[in-house]
């Protein structure tokens, strides 16, 4: 079995990361057609919203070999991003690892899998995303795996330099590349989204706010 370790990404800008962190991911759920990680994948405590940027880790079966070795590569407001191979059944990370995790710098752990320990990751502060909570666990087995490398995370493609958008809703993934134009979308789409709230406030109907009831009225077929 081997190991196959690319190297770290670059980090998204902080300018960039601080645009990102002006939204809920609900906001980018009402344009995105892809990146936004299965709901599935949920905050294991109530954390604050997080940015960062994505490194990737394939963890096969039950081996988590990588994990322990890459947990002393994380830099400050990195984002580890692990696929689990489709094991939901044994937790790769607990208070151990994500102690040593969270001493890096790191911003948060997305694992596409199970956790263990879960009050002692609450206690640590450390966010952490999973699909659930389990007494099995992964160990130190050669089995082999990936740093870096693309993976499939909650059904979303994600590279390493991503950059990485979760909150209390859930995970959301977008490619470098494709994060100007996403932010300045996002920007516009808040910036409706406040004059309608507005609107509503005011007692207006969100029908005609939203431009809903003109285009049911254009749509509707002549009575008889």
């Amino acid at each position: 079995m081997t190991y196959i370790l690319d190297p770290m990404p670059q980090a998204i800008a902080p300018q960039s990361l601080a645009r990102l962190c002006a939204f809920e991911t609900v906001l980018l759920g009402h344009f995105l057609y892809r990146g936004m990680l299965d709901p599935a994948i949920r905050p294991v405590a109530a954390t604050p919203r997080v940015v960062g940027t994505a490194v990737t880790l394939t963890l096969p079966g039950f081996d988590s070999t990588l994990l322990h070795h890459a947990a002393g590569m994380l830099r400050q407001g990195d984002v580890l991003v692990i696929d689990r191979c489709g094991d939901h059944k044994a937790a790769c990370l607990g208070g151990g690892v994500a102690m040593a995790i969270r001493n890096s710098g790191a911003a948060a752990v997305v694992i596409d899998g199970c956790h263990t320990d879960t009050e002692e990751l609450a206690a640590l502060g450390l966010p952490v995303f999973s699909r659930g909570a389990s007494a099995q666990t992964t160990r130190l087995t050669g089995q082999g795996g990936a740093l870096n490398r693309p993976v499939s995370v909650g059904g979303v493609p994600v590279l390493a330099g991503d950059a990485i958008l979760a909150d209390g809703l859930g995970v959301v993934s977008l490619h470098a590349v494709e994060l100007p134009e996403i932010l300045a979308q996002a920007e516009a789409l808040q910036a409706l989204t406040d004059t309608t709230i507005a609107g509503v406030a005011r007692g207006e109907r969100i029908g005609d706010l939203s431009g809903a009831s003109e285009m049911v009225a254009r749509l509707t077929a002549p009575a008889g």
